[in-house]
């Protein structure tokens, strides 16, 4: 389905969110411990390279940075790799806490439930429960589904299509926010409308493209209907 959609469209009954690099950032984080995975491996690994990974699941990051350093992993390989990855993630984000939000998001979130609207969550972490609890979130959330609960990861919409059936909606009464291409795509592929953060030249397919959360407005998302 095209996400810019023409002629009649349906209702707004609900706001499907991304979580890293959208409602906080997480991706410092994920850097340092992919950062110190790769080092111990022996393959260099940048900020640059870490951008690459931003929307992708914790196996395929791990993929993506073994086929860099020219490495052949074993399923049980990659099984404790990803295990050491996440529990040195874990230990990092330990610490966050609601000064960790990103400014904006709880107007944001305030406003969306005066209009009636459900709020949801996409997340391609599989820690996203834990993530949501430290900021202070979780209770503002009608349905959460991360990677724990899908096969597929980004582009893929199956974790967006998850999180429209928890809420209740179907996918054309949907708006999705997202940060990355691969989310974007998921967005689309679902049948919602995309809304992205970040840089317009990088999320062309988005139908409305804003800096960051703190520039989405209730007014901006009703345009979109």
């Amino acid at each position: 389905m095209n996400a810019k959609m023409t002629g009649q469209t349906m209702a707004i009954q609900a706001i499907i969110f991304d979580l890293d690099g959208v409602l906080t950032d997480t991706a410092l984080y994920h850097f340092r411990a992919w950062k110190a995975l790769a080092d111990e491996l022996g393959i260099p690994f940048t900020e640059q390279d870490n951008e690459q990974l931003k929307g992708v699941d914790r196996l395929n990051s791990l993929r993506w940075i073994a086929e860099k350093g020219g490495l052949m992993l074993s399923a049980n390989e990659e099984e404790r790799l990803m295990a050491q990855k996440n529990a040195h993630y874990l230990q990092l984000i330990q610490h966050m806490s609601a000064a960790d939000l990103y400014p904006g998001v709880q107007p944001l979130f305030a406003a969306i439930k005066a209009k009636g609207w459900k709020i949801g969550l996409a997340s391609a972490s599989k820690n996203a429960a834990f993530v949501l609890d430290r900021l202070g979130i979780a209770a503002d959330f009608d349905f959460v589904a991360d990677a724990n609960q899908v096969k597929n990861s980004k582009p893929d919409p199956e974790v967006f299509l998850l999180a429209a059936t928890g809420l209740g909606v179907a996918p054309g009464h949907c708006i999705g926010v997202e940060d990355a291409v691969a989310g974007i795509e998921a967005i689309c592929a679902a049948g919602m409308r995309p809304v992205g953060i970040g840089e317009p030249a990088l999320l062309a397919q988005a139908s409305l493209v804003v800096p960051h959360i703190a520039s989405l407005s209730i007014a901006q998302l009703q345009v979109l209907v």
